[in-house]
């Protein structure tokens, strides 16, 4: 696809950029260049609402002098020389940062693995507007829903290419295929939405069309009608969809710099037991065909798997190598990049399954909430507090008995964390991967 992307000219443009810099007077640099192109059609009731093609390049160059460093970016790369001559005056009059500099040499990939990044089918308009309608055709088909909230088909290619001062050039292309239908169920103040959607690498994995939009209206469908409950203690079930959530503010909770800056309410926890014991979470940049697997990280350096957290006890943070020097620690390769520099986050994240399915869970507790929907950010990362704005179903007797909305779950993530039970039905699609969890005696505010 290099008609598209082209992966040669964007590494000349990196390796130009880094030149620029040392010529500037940077006793250092790095610069990263991204090329993406993409497709995505919109559709309504049966008629294309808006189909965008969109291309662009940015490019962020990183310059160190002594312990200075300064970023500077752009969309199109015109003069490297004023771009790198900037972002030197900047570095020069920046604050001093005793951590900063370039990942150590030995650290560097120097074998890139083969991944499973590239499917070379591409897309055209006319291909996502088909799989777009029939969604939307599928989700108006299921009995009691109302209209269509609009489906949306899309494709993206995307290049990356990093370059460093001192000899390392890596570079890779990343495909992505979507598709989402929403739909409306009842009439008028009783109307209730829901959607589905599937996001993959390979067009082969994406899911059916028809599967995504009946799968869509059947969830606006069960919605009907929601009850309130009153205020009470009981346990929740968080389906696949909102469990990934959980996995995320763990994610965020073990990453270097909030460790660093104390911000996190697990900064005392290395090597303590913040699980149950039977929970294990891995971090795997290799994972085949998973949306954040990578040959490199973001300072060009290898990246295994990591196991986080086994049999309960938490055993890595999320390190880059500032991070990593300013804890006393080593960089474990997980250097995400963004427009400033380096920052150290998760891959493939994946709360591991657990013996239980989801069903037999509901029989074990009898009564309860299935969460199948998440509002609001009400969660402190320095703290553990949590409470979220919920929708689902009411449990009885170990069966769904009704819908219900307008409910708040509160509790704080480290007690949260120490009762949670993953069920077995583990969704692996996504770069955070979880199965349904049960959380015992939460506290749920309503009417």
């Amino acid at each position: 696809m290099s008609e598209l992307v082209d992966q040669s000219a964007l590494e000349e443009r990196a390796g130009k950029l880094v030149e620029a810099a040392r010529a500037a007077g940077a006793d250092a640099a790095d610069a990263v260049a991204v090329s993406a192109v993409s497709l995505s059609v919109d559709v309504r009731e049966g008629k294309v609402e808006e189909s965008e093609r969109a291309e662009g390049d940015d490019f962020t160059l990183r310059v160190f002098v002594g312990r200075r460093v300064a970023s500077v970016s752009a969309n199109t790369l015109g003069d490297a020389k004023e771009l790198a001559e900037r972002a030197v005056a900047m570095a020069r009059v920046a604050p001093e940062d005793p951590y900063a500099g370039l990942a150590p040499e030995e650290d560097l990939v120097r074998d890139f693995p083969v991944l499973e990044l590239l499917d070379g089918t591409q897309m055209s308009v006319e291909a996502l507007t088909e799989r777009a309608l029939a969604a939307e055709s599928a989700g108006l088909d299921v009995t009691g829903v109302s209209k269509s909230g609009g489906a949306s088909a899309s494709w993206q290619l995307a290049g990356l290419v990093l370059a460093t001062s001192h000899g390392f050039s890596g570079s890779y292309l990343t495909s992505r295929h979507g598709l989402s239908m929403t739909a409306v169920a009842g009439e008028g103040t009783t109307m209730e939405r829901d959607y589905d959607y599937d996001f993959r690498t390979f067009f082969e994995d994406l899911e059916k069309a028809e599967d995504i939009g009946k799968r869509a209206g059947e969830r606006a469908v069960r919605r009907l009608n929601p009850r309130k409950l009153s205020s009470r203690t009981c346990d929740v079930l968080y389906e696949p969809r909102v469990a990934r959530s959980l996995v995320g503010h763990f994610s965020g909770a073990v990453n270097g710099a909030a460790i660093a800056r104390k911000t996190s309410f697990l900064k005392d926890a290395m090597g303590s037991r913040v699980f149950a014991d039977n929970i294990r979470i891995t971090d795997d940049p290799r994972k085949p065909r998973s949306p954040a697997t990578r040959p490199f990280d973001g300072e060009g350096c290898v990246a295994k798997p990591l196991t986080m957290v086994e049999g309960g006890v938490l055993k890595h943070w999320f390190l880059d190598h500032a991070t990593a020097r300013e804890m006393g620690l080593t960089s474990n390769g997980r250097a995400l990049r963004g427009g400033a520099g380096p920052s150290p986050g998760a891959t493939n994240l994946t709360l591991h399954p657990g013996a239980r399915t989801p069903e037999k869970m509901m029989k074990d507790f009898g009564e309860g909430l299935l969460v199948t929907d998440l509002i609001g950010h009400g969660v402190n990362g320095i703290t553990g507090d949590y409470s979220r704005g919920a929708s689902g179903f009411w449990v009885e007797n170990g069966e769904i008995a009704y819908p219900v909305s307008e409910i708040t779950i509160a509790g704080n993530l480290k007690d949260m964390f120490a009762r949670l039970e993953p069920a077995s039905d583990l969704d692996d699609r996504y770069s955070v991967a979880a199965p349904s969890i049960l959380i015992t005696g939460m506290t749920l505010a309503g009417q």
